[in-house]
């Protein structure tokens, strides 16, 4: 989830940068900046940082898994290949 205070702050630094001939409306364009940030962010298809740390350690598990096999893979080639080595008919 987004935080919501960033958000605010965001929409009043641009309010703050509204011209002084228009300071009357400044609140109506803090609010409307506010809606147009949530919206846009709302439409993103983010995450939040617990969920990225938790997909990440589901990966690195997943990484060592596959090259656990990986190598037990190679081993048993290797043994497969000086079985058929020492047997002839096996070619």
């Amino acid at each position: 989830m987004i935080d919501l205070g960033h958000i605010d702050e965001l929409a009043r630094r641009l309010g703050s940068l509204v011209p002084p001939g228009l300071k009357e409306g400044r609140e109506e364009l803090q609010q409307n900046f506010k809606s147009v940030l949530q919206s846009g962010l709302g439409r993103l298809d983010l995450v939040t940082r617990e969920e990225f740390d938790v997909q990440r350690q589901v990966l690195l598990r997943t990484r060592e898994q596959l090259e656990a096999l990986q190598r037990t893979v190679a081993e048993l080639e290797a043994q497969l290949a000086a079985a058929r080595g020492n047997d002839p008919s096996q070619a």
